[in-house]
């Protein structure tokens, strides 16, 4: 009698010949995600204000930035790593990253008190990600008709996104759920 292949070595396949020759097996775990490219960006609001970021300060805020200031591009110019996905509905997975004073430091979400934060670490952001990570967002579409303007899901907790709210004469970056059908223009971001 002829052993029957299990549907598991039947699910490995081949799938490029990398540039040493090596054969390469595509990672059939769906919610492994791998680097693919990076954007260099400045992020902007609604009102044209640049997201800078001051680690020194803990603190991400859109502002007024002068020309000058975005040369000198302290803390505003941002890398963001797009990851491969094999479920691409939820939109593309990004991090991002920010260099400031020759130091590198990534964007991540932390439960504080109850409430979701924004934080900046020092770091490099991962070229490989096996499961579920708090540096993660779903870069989508802003509405259906504006496809120049984005929002950010945060990719651990659905419903959640990077918004900007004004404390005093900050524009801060929070984490903001999102209600049903509303477009909310705190959230719309342009790279």
């Amino acid at each position: 009698s002829r052993l029957k292949m299990s549907a598991e070595e039947i699910l490995v396949r081949p799938v490029q010949l990398g540039k040493d020759f090596c054969l390469y097996f595509d990672e059939l775990e769906c919610d492994a995600l791998c680097k693919e490219k990076t954007l260099h960006r400045v992020l902007r609001n609604v009102n044209s204000q640049l997201l800078v970021v001051r680690p020194d300060l803990n603190v991400a805020a859109f502002e007024d930035v002068t020309d000058q200031e975005m040369q000198s591009g302290k803390g505003m110019h941002f890398s963001i790593h797009c990851y491969k996905t094999t479920t691409p509905l939820a939109g593309m997975p990004v991090a991002f990253s920010v260099q400031v004073e020759n130091k590198s430091y990534y964007m991540c979400c932390e439960r504080e008190c109850g409430e979701m934060t924004i934080k900046f670490k020092e770091g490099e952001v991962p070229k490989e990600i096996p499961g579920e990570s708090n540096i993660i967002f779903f870069k989508k579409t802003f509405t259906s008709c504006c496809s120049k303007a984005f929002k950010f899901e945060y990719s651990m907790e659905r419903g959640m996104f990077l918004a900007f709210e004004e404390e005093g004469y900050l524009r801060k970056l929070i984490l903001k759920k999102l209600s049903t059908d509303e477009v909310d223009e705190t959230m719309k971001m342009s790279l």
